[in-house]
């Protein structure tokens, strides 16, 4: 009988970004990354998912790190092996809609300082919100993978997704991620998808799935038998929970057979014993909740990814209402509803999260409303799949008119205003970007920044009568 043709599964690497984003709150710094990567970069990997997403805002924010500096310094260390980001679309790394010009520029500048593979998403997969993104990321020579958010609902029929996927073929991108962010996706359905994909398009398929369920590693394995070449995991220490099922585990599970990636489990093993301390460390100091390591097979019902797991329990905690947890949990498929059935994603997650706990303890629902879901029925995110529940979405906007074309088409550009605003503290090129994006946190860091070079705590100054301390 003649060998079967091998096909190697391509696993991308997500301990630098996803996981300890899912885990950790994303706070794992450069420094705790850096020791590590000579070691990760001898794997094998399909990539490294190592910015973007969360850790953008978390650097600057938390870290008091230069997200840019940070990229430039794995540049340096990955020497063999390509390097990936999440991008939300037209939402950059944001939470609002940029104006082109701005997402331009930004994957313009992520691909100078060391990205290959640019991973683009819409919370609300409108395919609108996705193509500057795409044709920046053509046009400066990167590899466009778009990512579609995965969930549950009459709307997401296998025929919506093989149909996105050829328009996703035809508007240019190189491959195709399936985006399962809450961990929804079970083994015979992931067969399912993947091959109604593969009817849709020729592009590699990839899937990112989260532990949350308890059935991403099986989920993978169908995935990969069904024609799926690429699958998302983490190191065992940072793996499982809410985050990806162990890059171990699946290497081992795929040995001997057409799909083996290859992998030295030796080689493995010394990486995952680098992490073993960060995880100990982070369950010691509180930052890894065991209420996000457990399986809960329940997150098929209230269809909430990991990040955004963690985020509510810390939102909670932070309220004194940790006993409303089950209450908001419940409370987020209803919102979602309303909402017009979003896939749980960021920024949208982050809407149905923080509006689903403000209804639970208000006690009564929308009688407190934030601007995003304010924005969010507006049409200010685009256009969901299905309607809006009417009568919230009066009584969150009263009489205004919603907007129905591509909201970035209603932004003059940004990119002048933003230059000019940041003059004073600008030392690259890249500020300007990370003070469009979050420009108080921004800010703040550059003063920090600013204090440490000179030496003089800015904080501190008298700046009305111009005296600094030294």
């Amino acid at each position: 009988m003649a060998e079967m043709q091998k096909k190697p599964v391509k696993i991308v690497e997500t301990v630098l970004r996803d996981a300890h984003q899912s885990l950790l709150a994303t706070r794992m710094s450069t420094e705790q990354m850096l020791p590590i990567i000579e070691k990760m970069d001898k794997v094998g990997y399909h990539a490294v998912e190592c910015w973007g997403g969360a850790t953008f805002d978390a650097s600057l924010r938390f870290l008091k790190e230069d997200p840019w500096e940070r990229l430039r310094k794995l540049r340096d260390g990955f020497k063999n092996t390509k390097l990936q980001m999440l991008f939300r679309g037209q939402n950059i790394l944001g939470y609002n809609h940029y104006s082109d010009d701005v997402v331009e520029y930004f994957v313009q500048k992520s691909l100078a300082n060391g990205i290959d593979i640019i991973r683009i998403f819409d919370c609300l997969n409108d395919l609108r919100n996705l193509k500057t993104a795409v044709d920046a990321t053509n046009k400066e020579g990167g590899h466009v993978q778009v990512a579609l958010s995965y969930t549950l609902g009459d709307a997401y029929t296998l025929d919506y997704w093989k149909n996105i996927a050829r328009e996703l073929e035809e508007m240019g991108c190189h491959s195709i991620c399936i985006k399962d962010m809450a961990g929804l996706l079970t083994p015979y359905k992931a067969d399912e998808l993947v091959r109604a994909l593969k009817e849709g398009t020729k592009l590699p398929i990839d899937l990112h799935t989260h532990y949350t369920s308890g059935v991403a590693s099986m989920t993978y394995l169908k995935a990969v038998e069904a024609g799926c070449e690429i699958i998302d995991c983490a190191m065992s220490p940072l793996a499982l929970g809410t985050s990806q099922p162990a890059t171990e585990v699946m290497a081992e599970t795929f040995r001997g057979t057409i799909y083996d990636p290859g992998f030295d489990q030796n080689l493995l093993a010394e990486i995952a014993d680098y992490f073993t301390p960060l995880r100990e460390e982070a369950l010691k100091s509180g930052l890894l909740d065991p209420k996000v390591m457990g399986v809960n097979i329940k997150t098929l019902q209230y269809q909430v990814p990991g990040g955004m797991l963690s985020n509510l329990v810390s939102q909670l905690k932070e309220a004194g209402k940790s006993d409303k947890y089950r209450e908001v949990l419940e409370e987020i498929p209803r919102v979602r509803k309303d909402f017009g059935e979003p896939p749980l994603v960021t920024p949208s997650s982050q809407i149905v999260g923080t509006q689903a706990v403000l209804n639970v303890l208000a006690g009564e629902r929308y009688k407190m409303v934030t601007k995003e879901s304010k924005k969010i029925m507006m049409g200010e995110f685009g256009q969901t799949v299905k309607p809006f529940n009417k009568e919230v979405q009066k009584k969150i906007i009263g009489n205004e008119t919603p907007i129905t074309c591509r909201p970035a088409d209603l932004l003059e550009p940004q990119l002048p205003k933003f230059e000019k605003e940041v003059a004073q503290w600008k030392q690259q090129d890249e500020d300007v970007l990370s003070y469009a994006l979050f420009p108080a946190v921004a800010k703040e860091f550059f003063e920090l920044r600013e204090a440490k070079q000179t030496k003089v705590d800015q904080t501190k100054a008298d700046k009305e009568n111009k005296v600094y301390p030294v």
